[in-house]
């Protein structure tokens, strides 16, 4: 259920950013208020899905695949931009973000400290 937390917090926070961008500095108040909203959103599914997630590889993902679908969306429908640093840039964040969960899922190192003896 945690993944899907974060799964909603994500697309909650791809729906802000865009609010955020057609609210024109905040002015027109139904973007205003659907940016507010869906902030509030996007991070009471985050704040649910850290309950079982690490912390730092929810937020990683959070804010590393949101920034990527949105940098995304700004290429392809807002017309921002798309040159090959912003393309490799993009990639190197979702490079680092599938290296967290990786490391996340990975088995622990058993310790190494000495066994005490009496």
């Amino acid at each position: 259920m945690h993944w899907l937390y974060l799964v909603i917090a994500i697309i909650f926070e791809v729906g802000w950013a865009i609010a955020m961008k057609k609210s024109d500095g905040l002015s027109k108040l139904p973007w205003t208020l659907s940016f507010a909203v869906m902030y509030l959103l996007s991070a009471g599914f985050l704040a649910l899905a850290t309950k079982t997630l690490d912390v730092g590889l929810a937020y990683a993902m959070w804010a590393g695949v949101g920034m990527a679908i949105i940098a995304t969306i700004g290429i392809v429908f807002l017309k921002e931009p798309a040159g090959a640093l912003r393309i490799a840039s993009l990639a190197l964040v979702l490079i680092g973000v599938v290296g967290l969960k990786i490391s996340a899922t990975a088995p622990k190192p058993e310790s190494t400290a000495p066994a005490t003896q009496n």
